[in-house]
């Protein structure tokens, strides 16, 4: 039987058009070329990418697991392409220039799996991450391309043991403070650096890496309980070969598609899922993205409103002693999920990737442990984790992290800096004063460029002791181990002409986390003569760093925080009325 009569037994694939007929005899002996045989060629044909490579621990295993995946996809009946795609990690480029590219990199991410996917017509696709951006930016790609796909954590890391309890990256980033405060020395953090990470796999804690897993499970990306099963521990092997394996009936089905998982209820409950955990802010930048690939409009309100209705109810790490490795070990994500179904929280008619809705998956899920999960009828707070505020200085939406906070309202003078690095000046030469509302501006999407995390400052803070005495206003972001009276995707930012552009030091700014505000206390009178008087170049941004490269695309097609700073309008012609709005 020749290859050119296989490969349509159940139904037509995207990939025929690559490989099938007489036209295509060249490139099927390109496949061969590669060890393929008139078998393999005749079936599905199936992308598998990860972010293999040695940019960090998160992603140094990968390639274990796309070796599993591949079987499981062999064994029924596919076959497996594999590739890989970039990775930067955010932990690694702190505190210096390549920050400004970890954002940009999602969207390089995506760009490159769909390039490679819509070039290649492969019939379906498994994504494979573990770091910051490597999540939403796969299921950005999956949302897009709308073929049969499934997502894959590559694993949180075990925390490591300094003085008889867990320590992890956070751990050392708040040694480094307490050194500045003169509180420890240089001999205990180097000492904890060298215990905090013994193994591979991503940050340990409720951080954006595993905030973005448990969001792949709630969409129904991965399945339910895979994301927290650390990195080293020999199930991920199987959990790969599993997801391999239900893929390829998710191809010959043709059903559920990415856009049957990723709808309004089911970014509600991602959402939801965020708020009760206290998980990373980078979330309100990452749902929306992966709506607008959908062809939803889904906003920072959107996001605000679920925030407020939905409780608090785990102590995971940074708000929390507990780390994924403790969730693991209580039966995962899906213990969390439960006790938000059953309050109500979770919309339980959305679909997961075996077709089953979300209520069905979650029949037998554990129950809340009382220690790192709480039962939905007895909270940590009633209101999530997270909030987004509102007010002059943000219009448009701010986010901070309220999980763990003991102070909720905050006001002060202001202490400008005009970029992260003056910012650190002053914090390494511990000049900041308990009552001080730093502002940190040019730090977003098109000021950054790239919208950088001040997690080395925020971390720096909090081991001086100045969490909550202090309080951190930017146009930039945060990570998710960020802690503290820290409020951040201030939109419009200051490179597109918000407020925060004209705050002056000593200004009074209030942060009031209870009454969802951010604003700045000075007369309407005065900051009219201020923008009056404004100059363009005033501003003490990056720009230079934008003046070629990827930056240079990457600014002229990024759009506000407040709509996950994406760089395409997706489905959403949002960008008319923008436009609109400012003339």
């Amino acid at each position: 039987m020749s290859n050119d009569n296989k490969g349509a037994a159940k139904r037509p694939y995207r990939s025929e058009v690559m490989k099938t007929g007489p036209v295509k005899a060249a490139a099927r002996a390109m496949l061969r070329g590669m060890g393929l045989d008139d078998e393999d060629i005749s079936q599905p044909f199936v992308g598998v990418v990860s972010s293999h490579g040695e940019m960090s621990p998160c992603n140094i295993r990968l390639a274990e697991v796309s070796e599993e995946a591949r079987r499981g996809i062999y064994r029924e009946g596919g076959t497996p392409r594999e590739f890989t795609t970039i990775s930067v990690s955010d932990g690694l480029v702190n505190g210096h220039t390549g920050m400004h590219f970890s954002l940009m990199s999602r969207e390089a991410i995506a760009d490159s799996i769909e390039i490679v996917m819509r070039g290649h017509q492969y019939d379906g696709l498994l994504c494979i991450g573990a770091c910051d951006k490597n999540f939403p930016g796969m299921m950005m790609a999956l949302t897009r391309l709308n073929v049969p796909g499934a997502f894959l954590n590559g694993g949180p890391a075990l925390p490591g043991r300094f003085k008889g309890k867990p320590a992890e990256v956070k751990t050392v980033g708040e040694y480094t403070g307490k050194l500045i405060a003169k509180q420890s020395t240089l001999e205990e953090l180097e000492a904890v650096s060298r215990a905090a990470w013994p193994a591979s796999g991503c940050c340990a804690g409720q951080f954006t890496a595993n905030t973005m897993g448990m969001v792949a499970e709630v969409f129904g990306f991965a399945p339910l309980g895979s994301s927290t099963i650390p990195s080293v521990y020999s199930q991920r092997r199987a959990m790969a070969r599993q997801a391999g394996r239900q893929l390829m009936k998710t191809v010959e089905a043709n059903f559920p598609l990415p856009r049957d998982l990723v709808t309004r209820k089911s970014l509600e409950n991602a959402c939801a899922a965020v708020a009760a955990t206290g998980g990373s802010t980078n979330a309100a930048l990452h749902i929306p993205a992966i709506a607008n690939e959908a062809g939803i409009e889904f906003t920072i309100d959107d996001v605000a409103a679920v925030f407020e209705r939905t409780p608090l109810i785990t102590h995971l790490s940074p708000s929390g002693p507990y780390l994924y490795a403790d969730l693991h070990e209580i039966g995962g994500v899906p213990v969390i999920l439960k006790q938000l179904l059953d309050g109500g929280y979770l919309h339980g008619d959305c679909l997961t990737s075996t077709g089953t809705t979300l209520a069905e998956a979650l029949a037998d899920a554990p129950d809340a442990d009382g220690k790192i999960v709480m039962p939905i009828t007895e909270p940590r707070t009633q209101g999530g984790g997270l909030s987004v505020l509102k007010g002059n200085l943000a219009p448009d939406g701010a986010v901070i992290k309220n999980a763990g906070l003991e102070v909720t309202r905050f006001t002060g003078p202001a202490r400008v800096f005009e970029s992260e690095e003056h910012c650190l000046q002053s914090v390494l030469a511990n000049e900041i004063q308990d009552g001080d509302v730093i502002v940190v501006r040019n730090e977003g999407p098109v000021g950054g460029p790239g919208m950088r995390e001040l997690v080395t400052v925020t971390a720096l803070l909090y081991g001086m002791g100045k969490g909550e005495s202090t309080a951190l206003v930017t146009d930039g972001r945060f990570s998710g181990a960020s802690r503290g009276l820290c409020v951040g995707y201030v939109t419009p930012e200051a490179a597109k002409g918000g407020l925060i552009a004209l705050v002056e030091e000593g200004d009074t700014i209030t942060v009031d986390v209870e009454g969802k505000a951010l604003n700045l206390e000075v007369a309407d009178d005065v900051l009219a003569a201020r923008r009056a008087a404004f100059k363009e170049s005033d501003r003490s941004g990056k720009a230079y760093i934008a003046a070629a490269g990827y930056a240079q695309k990457y600014v002229a097609c990024v759009g506000p925080a407040t709509r996950g700073a994406v760089t395409h309008s997706g489905n959403v012609d949002w960008r008319n009325e923008a436009l609109k709005d400012e003339k």
